[in-house]
């Protein structure tokens, strides 16, 4: 997974992120769509309701980069 720079992450649209208010988790390719997977229950400061809207769209960026997703739940995360 290539490194964001500070720069690069400003430009990424607040839709590609996990979640979007705190520009937590960025899934604008399957690399960070992987990461956001592996890194979800690090997020502190978040609702089970803001948990429960990251998780509906790293799913739709899952299907969207062709990122295998085995879990149908954040709550089945390991």
């Amino acid at each position: 997974m290539s490194k964001i720079t500070e720069a690069k992450r400003d430009h990424i649209t607040d839709e590609n992120f996990a979640f979007p208010k705190e520009r937590k988790e960025p899934i604008h390719d399957a690399a960070h769509v992987r990461n956001a997977i592996a890194r979800f229950k690090q997020v502190q400061g978040v609702s089970d309701a803001e948990r429960d809207a990251a998780w509906k769209r790293i799913q739709s960026a899952a299907k969207k980069h062709d990122v295998e997703l085995h879990e149908n739940d954040w709550r089945d995360l390991s």
